[in-house]
């Protein structure tokens, strides 16, 4: 019997209660949680960006804007042209003035590509922007005085 012998002719309550179905539907559960969540998460294009020893934390963003490494534009992870990204970040400057703009620049991207995003943003009245780096432990250098 699956309770265990019963003394007495089964008048006598079971005492004991197996646990090892239950643990074993757990870590079955566990798995199917752990192997299935590497399929939800959002894919993203990936940007390599610069290193930098004094960056700041800055307030949560309304806009991600990601220059490539090719001159891609993306904007909060979705490809974009600069005409529609104008149109946007207009769009979303004139619904709230406060409006934050998050710049990532690949390492490999041409620096007058990321310039220029900086001023479309900037002519656009976005005055609230920040340049996202990756931060690292090293110091930064000092400039002889």
């Amino acid at each position: 019997m699956a309770g265990g012998k019963l003394k007495g002719g089964g008048d006598e309550p079971i005492t004991d209660i197996n646990i090892v179905p239950l643990v074993d539907i757990v870590l079955v559960v566990l798995i199917i949680f752990m192997v299935t969540a590497t399929y939800i998460v959002k894919p993203a294009i990936k940007i390599d960006l610069p290193d930098a020893a004094t960056g700041e934390n800055v307030e949560p963003t309304s806009l991600g804007i990601s220059v490539a490494a090719d001159g891609r534009l993306m904007l909060d992870g979705e490809q974009i042209t600069e005409a529609a990204l104008t149109a946007r970040v207009a769009e979303e400057f004139a619904k709230d003035k406060n409006v934050v703009c998050l710049i990532s620049g690949d390492k490999e991207a041409r620096h007058g590509d990321v310039t220029h995003i900086i001023d479309v943003v900037k002519g656009l009245g976005v005055t609230k922007f920040a340049i996202n780096i990756d931060p690292t432990s090293t110091p930064a250098p000092t400039v002889p005085g």
